[in-house]
């Protein structure tokens, strides 16, 4: 069977999407909203973002979500005040419309985090992003060892296949659970108000995101790659967003 959003990549989108009141929007943070940084404590959040974020938020009647591989704590750091519906670690922990958590029981052990800590210790420029379900090995300041953090990851992972996943992002390769994707906000949060009864729209930059993406296909609506639809510029992405807050 042919994958619909295989498909949708393949045509050409002459324009950004046209924003809709209906729509139920779910939005990735770091590439997206965000521009890379060298580390992802150095992003910068610009000026306007929350007001805008508030905005379309707003206008969509509060049907807008978070969905990033930061932790949930993270995401209300860098967006506060903003408490928006959330999903964190790629919807390991989920912040629903009414404020409740919902957790994932699945977190990555301690001795694979260990085994990390312990080769980034000998090599400089890499870093290790410790989550709670989750881990991350960023080599953007060390690009010459991605085949080394590329092979101790699936190192760690040999034999829990079936469970663990070591998932190749932007300069970094991240282990965790295979229970874990950025599809379950999606289909959780779209069975609840606001969200219910809308058209999912998922925008995101990473692998990571095309779960999102499917997600949102699946139960009608539209998975929007920033490479594919704006040119891989969050910058494009943000002055869109003021376009959505414009609808109310």
């Amino acid at each position: 069977m042919t994958d619909p959003l295989s498909l949708a990549r393949l045509r050409p989108i002459p324009r950004l999407p046209e924003p809709r009141a209906d729509w139920a929007l779910f939005m990735d943070l770091d590439g997206t909203l965000l521009d890379i940084a060298a580390t992802p404590d150095r992003v910068v959040v610009p000026p306007d973002l929350i007001r805008d974020l508030a905005a379309a938020s707003a206008a969509l009647g509060g049907a807008l979500a978070i969905v990033s591989g930061r932790m949930l704590s993270e995401i209300d750091a860098l967006l506060s005040p903003l408490r928006l519906p959330a999903g964190g670690e790629h919807g390991a922990v989920l912040r629903l419309p009414d404020g409740q958590r919902e957790e994932v029981d699945a977190k990555v052990p301690s001795e694979w985090i260990n085994a990390l800590l312990d080769a980034a210790d000998n090599r400089a420029g890499i870093l290790i992003e410790r989550k709670i379900h989750s881990v991350v090995a960023h080599y953007r300041r060390a690009a010459h060892d991605e085949d080394f953090c590329r092979q101790l990851c699936h190192q760690l992972i040999a034999g829990r296949e079936e469970t663990y996943e070591a998932l190749q992002c932007k300069m970094a390769i991240e282990i965790r659970p295979r229970a874990v994707t950025k599809a379950l906000p999606v289909q959780r949060l779209m069975k609840l108000e606001p969200f219910a009864g809308r058209r999912p729209v998922f925008v995101g930059d990473d692998v990571t995101d095309e779960d999102g993406f499917r997600a949102a296909v699946a139960l009608g609506g539209e998975g929007h790659d920033v490479m594919l639809r704006f040119g891989g510029r969050p910058k494009l992405v943000r002055d869109w967003l003021k376009t959505i807050g414009g609808l109310s």
